[in-house]
């Protein structure tokens, strides 16, 4: 049975995407909105990343992105099991050993709810007004992936990398999930889909067509295989919902990407024009979508 999960309302504002009604989403909704998933059965619910926006691009990308680590750990307090996803956390903005204390933190607190997105990012002046690399960006992220896994690994972590480096550390409260929380890496690229199947537990791409999925599905577990990783991996497809998509054709396309190799969904909720119509679209697609395909 495939799984599902959904963003939290009004934690990115990109104003060609989001409705108006997002713009007053506060902590009561977003605890609103996740009590709301859980209930239906939702396995995960969402924040995205962007630690600043560019003035130059706050016409397309809008200026509000909630900071995924307080978010989840804001709904972690409110919810019982569903599980939390930064979708996804960009890597080289942030020092591994800072990730693997925030994000261990909020795995040990919830009792193993965490489930790490990460990505290498793609904004140029976020990177540059960070002093973050934007051209060894890929080079650091896997990196970074692979220092994070060190330091949950063993009580007293090493590793030694070309962009980071450390010996005897101990990170504590560290994750609690065995032998670690899921971690899946974001996006479309090549190195993205070779860096999920060789140090992450999953893949979570953008908008791609079934055979573009079937293609990179392919690909991942090539390298998994030459890697000697588990059989087992989470392919996370994208699956919007619009608000004139009838039950028929959101099952038809949801199909078409299992097919291709999708074991998961990443739920868009689209088109509500309230709040309150957004809780029921939510509960309209559990119902009459998910549990078609359960």
């Amino acid at each position: 049975m495939p799984r599902f999960g959904v963003g939290l309302p009004g934690v990115q504002q990109i104003p060609t995407r989001s409705a108006a009604w997002e713009r007053d989403v506060g902590g009561a909704e977003m605890l609103a909105a996740a009590r709301a998933a859980e209930d239906a059965g939702y396995d995960w619910v969402a924040c995205s990343d962007h630690v600043l926006v560019p003035a130059s691009r706050a016409e397309a990308m809008g200026p509000t992105w909630y900071d995924a680590g307080s978010t989840l750990a804001f709904v972690a307090g409110g919810t019982r099991t569903i599980r939390l996803l930064s979708h996804v956390l960009v890597l080289p903005y942030r020092h591994p050993l800072v990730v693997a204390k925030q994000y261990g933190t909020l795995d040990h607190l919830t009792g193993g709810r965490l489930v790490l997105g990460v990505g290498s990012g793609h904004l140029k002046p976020e990177f540059r007004v960070l002093g973050a690399e934007y051209e060894r960006r890929g080079r650091i992220t896997d990196e970074y992936l692979q220092a994070i896994l060190a330091a949950w690994a063993a009580p007293v972590a090493r590793f030694d990398g070309e962009t980071i480096a450390f010996r005897d550390v101990m990170i504590s409260p560290g994750a609690v999930q065995r032998p670690r929380p899921p971690v899946w890496v974001g996006g479309n690229s090549r190195a993205a889909v070779r860096r999920a199947a060789r140090w992450g537990d999953g893949w979570v791409p953008w908008e791609l067509s079934p055979d573009e999925l079937a293609a990179a599905v392919a690909q991942a577990r090539t390298v998994r295989a030459e890697a000697g990783r588990p059989t087992a991996f989470e392919v996370v497809a994208p699956l919007a919902v619009p608000a004139d998509a009838d039950a028929d054709r959101a099952v038809r396309h949801a199909e078409a990407l299992r097919a291709a190799g999708a074991t998961a969904f990443h739920v868009g909720v689209l088109g509500a024009r309230s709040f309150s119509e957004h809780l029921d679209r939510l509960r309209w697609i559990a119902t009459a979508v998910m549990r078609r395909l359960g």
